[in-house]
């Protein structure tokens, strides 16, 4: 184990940020799978709104994902345009 302070410290904040990073991806996987879920299960008029705004909260997850420097912009932009491109065939 290091004993040198600074190392203690750089140690300490990349496990910090690796349990943020960590949160921010399994929430965006989540709600992925709950648009494609609610996508496939969609009958009524109603049911369009609730899965628009779930995805809006998705697009909302994955660009603050991008700002906090968790996600590469491409890999947002591919993700948000394989949800758009499945709610289009709605």
């Amino acid at each position: 184990m290091a004993k040198n302070a600074s190392i203690l410290k750089s140690i300490s904040v990349a496990s910090r940020n690796r349990q943020r990073n960590k949160i921010y991806k399994s929430v965006i996987k989540s709600l992925t799978k709950k648009v494609l879920h609610k996508l496939s299960t969609v009958s009524q008029p109603d049911d369009t709104v609730e899965l628009e705004h779930t995805a809006s909260i998705l697009y909302s997850k994955i660009d603050k994902a991008v700002k906090k420097g968790v996600l590469h912009k491409n890999n947002a932009a591919r993700k948000k345009a394989f949800v758009s491109k499945k709610l289009k065939t709605l």
